[in-house]
């Protein structure tokens, strides 16, 4: 997978995958449902590669952090993103035991979980140590 095709589109649920480039935008493809759709230059698109988690010593790619929850998980899927903020934060503490408590908070922990969850559902995180 790269993480360079996968886009999180600000007011919309879940994360898209970037089919083309158009005109007036891009061509993406849900991966919660499989619908195409074309998303207006206007929107806020963020990339997945140019996401990072704030650490006490640095800052670390989104792509790092699913490596370990992969990692802890044996490639599975990790815990529900709807579970309550000690679940959540006790859970990425276990996976990122320097992430900086002060700078992420619970609602971006859900978004990685999430995030996460739709990428091993959708068979995208396999290929993460191939790049």
């Amino acid at each position: 997978m790269n993480l360079d095709n996968i886009l999180s589109i600000t007011g919309k649920p879940g994360l898209y995958q970037l089919k083309s480039k158009a005109k007036s935008g891009f061509v993406v493809e849900s991966l919660l449902d499989n619908k195409t759709s074309i998303v207006g230059i206007s929107h806020n698109v963020s990339v997945l590669k140019d996401i990072s988690i704030y650490t006490y010593s640095q800052e670390m790619p989104l792509k790092e952090v699913f490596k370990k929850i992969a990692t802890k998980e044996s490639n599975g899927p990790a815990i529900n993103h709807k579970g309550s903020k000690k679940e959540l934060e006790s859970y990425f503490n276990e996976v990122l035991p320097d992430y900086d408590e002060d700078r992420v908070y619970a609602s971006d922990i859900k978004k990685v979980l999430q995030w996460y969850n739709l990428l091993q559902g959708n068979d995208l995180l396999g290929s993460l140590e191939e790049e």
